[in-house]
């Protein structure tokens, strides 16, 4: 796998038959390791040593119902008080982050209401502070620590 724009993780990787497999501390299971999983089990690492996002607070590849579409979002990090508060969409090293993964994005947003959006492909990361008073959105220098959502 290619090095990400993460610092480096320590991940439970193994060699299950013909295929790798990664440990996803949220799921607690080893799943396929797919180049987007690979974004994605950096990432909750990153958050979670890097911006002090509990593991509890954190949810992947769940479902929710967009427009009476049954859809799955990558990552969902949580409030202290239970509520969502950041949707994460994760892409492989080698998909660029461009307006249709934005707008992918945002479109779970019209059922989560979410007040952050972060978008990576592991290489390039873009985090988006939503204002529904506003109507405003802002593109943020970073990913803000966790009691900083």
């Amino acid at each position: 796998m290619i090095q990400l724009n993460f610092p480096p993780a320590d991940l439970r990787i193994r060699q299950q038959n013909d295929r790798m497999e990664v440990f996803d501390p949220l799921r607690k299971k080893f799943v396929v390791l797919t180049d987007e999983e690979w974004v994605r089990q950096n990432l909750i690492n990153y958050l979670s040593i890097d911006k002090k996002v509990p593991m509890t607070m954190m949810a992947s590849e769940r479902g929710l119902m967009v427009n009476n579409m049954p859809k799955r979002f990558d990552l969902l990090i949580f409030s202290s008080n239970g509520n969502p508060i950041m949707i994460v969409e994760c892409k492989a090293p080698h998909i660029p982050v461009n307006e249709e993964v934005f707008y992918q994005a945002a479109r779970y947003n019209i059922t989560l209401q979410v007040k952050y959006l972060l978008i990576t492909n592991g290489l390039e990361h873009h985090c988006i502070q939503v204002n529904y008073k506003t109507g405003e959105t802002q593109f943020l220098k970073e990913i803000p620590l966790y009691h900083e959502l």
